[in-house]
């Protein structure tokens, strides 16, 4: 097939309406400066944003890991948005582009609904700060100290020195346990003798133990208690209640388990075990 050829010298100029032309011409001039001015200043205020953030989040004294993928989020966000008003302004129609964003955001949202959840409830942790780098919690079956905290996942470090990863979602929903958000804690140990033993003499025991562990806090509302608190079948039981800082809690809790076993046996105070008396007739 034989291409046709158009031969430019053979055109009629004098068809095309040159008032259109220049019409058209300085309406794009007109736009063009107009966008101009636009874009300068939306990079300003884009600028003056981001850094208001940055203060903002400064202040709260936000993790770093949210503070640089907030940065970045709000700086493409506001670029993007910035960009539309432009190709607008120069008279493109930007229903296309909002629609293809649209639907991009969608299907992602959908491909990712899951991993969104996560990143939701890290930026709910990193804000809201139920728990911190350091702190024990005890959530979604799993107990250790908090090692990291990330964008989708919390690191746990069990006492054991095993390494667990949760996911943020469920941590910032569901029920959570923070053992070292107070600086103090108490710490309840049941005491279990004998009938017949004399209530004086058990308390007279713990209350030695008491006195000779400066670990354990005494004053105002750190008084130690030691209430009677049940009869069981074959024990009366007391509860010794002392308050220790949270970073004693276990090497107190320890030691006084070992020290009421020493110090009732060597006060000759018996230590039932579980029994049951048959009387034969």
């Amino acid at each position: 097939m034989e291409e046709k050829k158009i031969d430019v010298t053979q055109f009629d100029w004098s068809q095309i309406d040159l008032s259109l032309v220049t019409h058209y011409l300085i309406t794009f001039g007109k736009n063009l400066i107009v966008a101009t001015i636009v874009l300068i200043a939306g990079r300003f205020i884009i600028k003056y944003l981001v850094k208001l953030i940055q203060t903002l989040m400064q202040k709260r004294k936000v993790e770093a890991s949210l503070y640089t993928f907030t940065h970045s989020l709000v700086h493409i966000s506001l670029n993007l948005l910035l960009v539309i008003i432009i190709i607008g302004i120069l008279g493109i129609d930007t229903t296309s582009f909002l629609a293809v964003f649209a639907s991009a955001g969608m299907a992602i949202g959908m491909a990712l609904s899951g991993t969104l959840q996560n990143f939701a409830g890290g930026v709910l942790v990193l804000t809201l700060k139920p728990y911190k780098v350091g702190d024990y919690i005890e959530a979604q079956g799993f107990a250790g100290t908090v090692k990291a905290i990330q964008i989708f996942n919390t690191v746990l470090n069990t006492p054991d020195n095993q390494t667990i990863i949760i996911p943020n979602g469920p941590l910032a929903t569901g029920s959570l346990k923070n053992s070292t958000a107070a600086s103090t804690r108490r710490i309840d140990l049941n005491v279990e003798v004998a009938y017949g033993t004399n209530p004086d003499d058990v308390r007279k025991v713990l209350n030695q133990i008491i006195d000779a562990d400066g670990r354990i806090l005494k004053e105002g509302a750190f008084a130690p208690s030691l209430p009677m608190t049940t009869m069981s079948t074959s024990s009366i039981i007391f509860q010794m209640r002392v308050w220790v800082k949270a970073s004693d809690y276990w090497t107190v809790r320890f030691d006084t388990t070992e020290k009421v076993y020493r110090e009732l046996a060597a006060a000759g105070i018996e230590i039932p075990f579980q029994q049951i008396d048959v009387h034969m007739k």
